[in-house]
């Protein structure tokens, strides 16, 4: 399944937000984002249908690190860039190891202990297997 339409809807609340409110910050937000997205498509990282290659977990993988790229790179807001400068190299640093431990747990069934009330520590450990992307994207709220 594809999220792009997810992302372009969350880039259009963000500018509304900014719209409505004068959150200057939502602004570059919104602008940042699209600008990923447009990488991310260039790029061509929507999910593939074989084991092996980026599933949805790898594609968000690729639009987080565009949009942290856009947000440490851009000059509008001076605190948002210096929030995204480490993990957007983090995140570009690791590409190589991240998406391995992504596409290294696909194709195994994997037991949460039910579908509607889930175990929360079991889904979490299924949907977050790459130890290196989780430690950079911690480090956001740390430094934020």
């Amino acid at each position: 399944m594809d999220s792009l339409g997810e992302f372009l809807a969350l880039a259009v609340s963000l500018e509304h937000l900014a719209i409505t409110t004068g959150n200057k910050k939502a602004q570059v937000l919104a602008d940042t984002l699209d600008a990923a997205t447009g990488t991310f498509l260039d790029n061509d990282k929507s999910p593939a249908r074989k084991i092996g290659q980026i599933d949805n977990r790898g594609s968000h993988f690729y639009l987080a690190t565009y949009w942290a790229q856009e947000l440490a790179k851009q000059t509008t807001d001076a605190d948002l860039a210096a929030a995204f400068t480490n993990v957007a190299k983090q995140l570009t640093d690791n590409e190589a190891k991240i998406v391995g431990e992504l596409n290294a747990v696909q194709g195994s069934p994997c037991d949460i202990k039910g579908y509607y009330f889930a175990d929360v520590d079991l889904a979490s450990k299924a949907m977050r297997p790459s130890a290196t992307l989780n430690a950079a994207l911690s480090s956001i709220a740390v430094n934020a």
